[in-house]
């Protein structure tokens, strides 16, 4: 096999990979829309959430989108290799180049405006609380979402069970917490139940322990897809050439 036969059946291979991994993660941002139950349903449906919140909600067509330009990108690599089109792999490297470009240029997006995150949090932190204490217990879907959330999550409010004082559901059950808090105990969730011990660590501290423990991963996973686009360009540029010369 000469290197011309190796990177073709290389580029095929690889874009094959990038084609499933198109077809995953647009399964993913499908299901992320369909879950209304999901954590990204519940905070969307916070009342007085911060604008800005609303743009992150928005990863479920992100996603799709993403998932969408994988697929294209993958057929084109797989298709351009095999049937030696020059016009594919020419589409092919631009699309991923202006992929790559869009990939640079959000990560400097992020790492301008990161110090605003402190204050989304902040806001988001006031919406949610408040949002806890006004219908949690009165308003089904608003206590259907924080249940789904804290059973998932295995968490007590935003915060800690000090959230729900003064919840109608607090109120209601005689100065009660919901069951989440207290999760190894039968008997009812009062005050002192839920703060001894601390059963059960507030929503917002879990999610950024999920995100953090992740964060690593997720920067290997984006440089090596860096890796990989930045030898897809090269490998597209040198079958074009080679197709071009063969063919003149």
């Amino acid at each position: 096999m000469g290197c011309f036969e190796f990177l073709k059946y290389t580029m095929f291979v690889f874009n094959g990979i990038i084609f499933l991994a198109g077809a995953a993660i647009l399964g993913v941002g499908i299901w992320v829309k369909v879950d209304s139950g999901s954590v990204l349903g519940f905070l969307g449906k916070i009342e007085n959430a911060p604008p800005e919140l609303k743009q992150v909600l928005d990863v479920g067509y992100l996603l799709i989108a993403i998932g969408l330009v994988l697929l294209i990108i993958g057929f084109l690599g797989c298709c351009g290799a095999m049937k030696e089109s020059k016009c594919m792999l020419l589409l092919f490297f631009i699309i991923v180049l202006l992929v790559f470009i869009a990939e640079v240029a959000g990560a400097v997006v992020i790492l301008v405006f990161r110090p605003l995150t402190d204050e989304l949090l902040q806001k988001l932190r006031t919406a949610a609380v408040q949002n806890i204490r006004k219908d949690y217990g009165k308003n089904e879907d608003v206590t259907g979402l924080w249940n789904t959330t804290m059973t998932g999550l295995q968490c007590c409010g935003f915060d800690n069970s000090s959230n729900f004082v003064g919840s109608p559901y607090y109120v209601d059950h005689n100065k009660q917490f919901p069951p989440q808090c207290c999760p190894d105990l039968k008997s009812s969730c009062n005050q002192t139940m839920a703060d001894s011990g601390q059963k059960s660590p507030g929503c917002f501290q879990k999610i950024k322990d999920l995100i953090e423990i992740n964060a690593l991963v997720i920067v290997g996973v984006a440089l090596g897809i860096a890796a990989l686009e930045i030898c897809a360009m090269v490998v597209s540029m040198i079958l074009y050439c080679r197709i071009k010369s063969l063919s003149a």
